[in-house]
């Protein structure tokens, strides 16, 4: 197994609201100090660009997009977790169980967090009509059951998910999707 063939997933590390940009520095720099490159690929602040008037002039400014969680792209084998959580102002990971170990992310959310999925950063500012109706046929098109066709029995405007019944072997099972996990028929 060659060193850059280590499986690594996605995590949230939770900092101190305002200080992203210092810890993301300070994880870099404590994993090259303790030569442990291969095990962390990389270390991000999801960032939004944004647009705000300053003395009658425009001016694009990177804004945090989450405020208080840096993305981390590693393996978390062994001591890694631990070094991660020793540095200053690091709260701990996102999703972590009392003394358990970090959950990572699903691909879905890491897209979203990584916005790959722009429409969503555009549906959130407008209120959207929602795109899909009840009893209307789907075909899912992200996630396990991408390929399934379905009914939508229940929308949720708010967390702009939908119930969406699918025939999995010949069972009908309600799965909750977002309004990106879906397309029209």
């Amino acid at each position: 197994m060659s060193e850059n063939n280590i499986e690594k997933k996605w995590y949230v590390v939770r900092a101190v609201s305002g200080q992203e940009n210092k810890i993301k520095t300070y994880i870099e720099n404590e994993i090259s100090r303790l030569g442990l490159g291969d095990f962390v690929e990389q270390v991000l602040v999801p960032t939004e660009r944004v647009i705000q008037i300053r003395n009658g002039k425009k001016v694009h400014k990177e804004k945090v997009f989450f405020s208080g969680y840096i993305m981390i792209q590693a393996n978390l084998s062994g001591e890694i977790p631990h070094i991660i959580k020793s540095i200053t102002n690091v709260i701990g990971f996102l999703g972590e169980t009392k003394g358990g170990d970090p959950v990572p992310l699903r691909q879905s959310e890491v897209n979203r967090m990584l916005g790959k999925v722009d429409e969503l950063a555009l549906q959130a500012d407008s209120n959207v009509i929602i795109p899909f109706i009840k009893g209307e046929t789907v075909k899912v098109i992200d996630g396990p059951f991408n390929g399934f066709d379905g009914t939508i029995e229940k929308i949720n405007e708010e967390k702009r998910k939908l119930e969406v019944m699918v025939k999995i072997f010949g069972r009908k099972t309600p799965l909750e999707l977002s309004y990106m996990q879906v397309e029209k028929v």
